[in-house]
């Protein structure tokens, strides 16, 4: 995928959306999350990384909702609803001339693309959640919910700072201090609020027996921001979904092990894919022929040994390998082989 986002803006309630495109291929269409930037978010190293890697081969569609990031930051009362939500992203759908695409749904953008997906399901291929939620209630207790909003509201330096906490898990401080920094430069503090409530009061259970989309849910187990229970709800409650649970503690997806993250989105989105072989971790699939070369890899054989053993060229294990470790998410082959058997996979 190109690096280059390119910006534009659509006329959506009387005000302007901005939207991004990234990369060729079908359309991988991501609904607004919490607050967004688009120019500062592509600016990223760790989120373009993530993007880039789930992306691959599909052209990636992200936009910043009314209020936030290049978006006017108008937003009126009837913008934070569901039914708004869902016209938005319909309106960028219909701004694209897209009959139909793969959604992949994070965190509040679930919501979103769970309504989307159960009203329209003739425009959504393939339903990807990650992070996600049905039942904005549930997420925590209502005295936690209206301290974050007060302060968020109140004191909106010390709001992002808490907010970054949360969403980044274990990690250090100049990474918090940089998300609170992009949190305030993305939304004002009454917006920040407003859509926060409009978080704890979505709710999309109603929605989840109707869609037809094929489904899966990925969440980690330690997130701090969305509990994993709701995310295995979610699974059960869409007719044929799949659960991928990942370790960590981050809500983001481009925090902590972003690897781990795009390898078991790419087992929908890669065209390539075999089917997952019985006893092999839904996060990682490898062609039989991998999974051959892999396990001479971890017996220490070099290339040219692996070849004669197999009756292959040299170039074609070669090729072999640098999958393998790509689909890890490794640089070296002892790394590939060492992430291998912690999967399960030798």
């Amino acid at each position: 995928m190109t690096h280059r986002a390119e910006i534009r803006f659509l006329h959506f309630a009387g005000r302007r959306v901005a939207y991004a495109l990234t990369g060729t291929g079908p359309p991988l269409v991501a609904p607004a999350w919490w607050v967004s930037h688009l120019e500062l978010d592509w600016a990223d190293q760790t989120f373009r990384g993530l993007w880039e890697s789930v992306g691959e081969g599909y052209t990636l569609v992200r936009y910043d909702r009314l209020g936030v990031g290049m978006s006017d930051r108008d937003l009126r009362d009837d913008d934070l609803t569901i039914d708004g939500e869902v016209a938005l992203l319909g309106a960028v759908l219909d701004e694209l001339a897209l009959e139909n695409a793969v959604l992949v749904g994070g965190s509040s953008g679930g919501c979103a693309a769970i309504a989307f997906a159960a009203r329209f399901p003739e425009r959504v291929d393939r339903l990807l959640l990650y992070g996600a939620y049905a039942d904005g209630s549930s997420i925590t207790s209502p005295e936690v919910r209206e301290a974050i909003v007060a302060t968020v509201r109140s004191h909106w330096g010390l709001g992002s700072r808490v907010l970054a906490d949360i969403f980044l898990g274990d990690t250090d401080s100049g990474a918090e201090e940089r998300l609170a920094r992009h949190q305030r430069a993305a939304a004002s503090p009454q917006t920040a609020a407003a859509l926060l409530e409009l978080i704890y009061r979505n709710d999309v259970r109603a929605e989840l027996p109707r869609v037809r989309a094929p489904t899966l849910v990925v969440h980690r187990r330690g997130d701090r921001a969305i509990p994993y229970h709701l995310g295995r709800e979610l699974a059960a409650a869409i007719p044929g979904a799949a659960l991928v649970p990942l370790a960590g503690s981050a809500h983001f997806p481009w925090a902590g092990d972003t690897q781990s993250v795009a390898r078991a989105l790419r087992t929908v989105l890669a065209p390539e894919a075999p089917a997952r072989m019985a006893g092999e971790p839904a996060a990682v699939l490898l062609s039989a022929r991998e999974r051959e070369v892999l396990a001479l890899v971890a017996k220490g054989l070099s290339d040219p040994e692996i070849a004669d053993q197999l009756v292959l060229s040299q170039h074609t294990v070669h090729r072999h390998v640098a999958n393998i470790r790509n689909k890890l998410g490794r640089g070296s082959r002892t790394a590939a082989v060492a992430e291998a058997a912690r999967l399960g996979l030798l």
